[in-house]
């Protein structure tokens, strides 16, 4: 029933098929069922996660309450998922997985359906963001100053702790939201951790998300979401000139799974 809804839904509210009137319809029904639905349940998950990471473990309440608000949303969004590659994860190996970073829902597609304890690495800027901030360093997610200085420092020898505790982190190295779709250049830096911790890099294909909810848009659409998750990736260069090889041969994985 809900595929079948949800089909209809995103070939009814697709911007060139939206008539005025399904376009009150749908607006309709963020006003007076999603945004109250969802901002209430992230309160909730954030509660939940900031309690229970206080006196239980934070591998799992930092995880699991995330994943199952990062399903909700796309639930009340009547986006379909597809996630292909989770074979291709070993059980209780760290990895550092690597993202293309194009919508807001590429955070519900990863926290929802990756399947693995994770952290975030994300901007210093969202600690300011009432609930979902504190909640985020009770889950143990790692804030980094984008202008790098000591803080960056502090922010990557955290995660190298995280990783050694058999916990995987999750980075976007363009870091930012596209503007027009495509992959921007990957940063260096977001690398660094996989190569002094001698750590697999998982490529990871995001796909629909910026159709769901591109940078500047005021409302979600229904829509197709698909995780590709890749074979990991030795990230072990010799030099300067492969490690910038090997970042672009992970930059061309990432694109070359990507849906239009």
């Amino acid at each position: 029933m809900y595929k079948k809804i949800s089909t209809f839904a995103q070939i009814a509210c697709k911007p060139s098929n939206m008539n005025p009137f399904l376009k009150a319809f749908w607006l309709l029904y963020l006003v007076l069922i999603y945004l109250p639905i969802g901002v209430t349940a992230t309160i909730i998950c954030a509660i939940v996660t900031i309690v229970m990471c206080a006196i239980g473990d934070h591998k799992i309440w930092g995880y699991y309450p995330g994943k199952w608000w990062a399903r909700f949303i796309c639930l009340l969004t009547f986006s379909r998922v597809e996630v292909v590659g989770s074979e291709n994860l070993k059980k209780g190996q760290s990895y550092v997985f690597a993202a293309n970073h194009a919508s807001i829902y590429d955070v519900f597609l990863i926290y929802g359906y990756i399947g693995v304890s994770f952290k975030w690495i994300i901007k210093k800027e969202l600690q300011t963001v009432p609930f979902i901030g504190k909640a985020c360093i009770s889950a143990g997610h790692i804030y980094i100053n984008r202008d790098g200085g000591k803080e960056a420092l502090k922010s990557i020898q955290r995660a190298k702790e995280i990783l050694s505790e058999s916990v995987s982190v999750v980075v976007f190295p363009e870091g930012s939201r596209t503007k027009n779709g495509e992959v921007g250049r990957f940063k260096r830096g977001a690398f660094e951790i996989s190569k002094d911790m001698q750590l697999p890099i998982v490529p990871i294909s995001l796909s629909g998300c910026y159709h769901v909810m591109k940078v500047g848009s005021s409302y979600p659409v229904p829509g197709k979401l698909k995780l590709h998750i890749h074979p990991p990736v030795d990230f072990k260069p010799q030099d300067h000139e492969e490690e910038l090889q090997l970042i672009e041969k992970i930059r061309n994985t990432i694109i070359s799974g990507i849906e239009s």
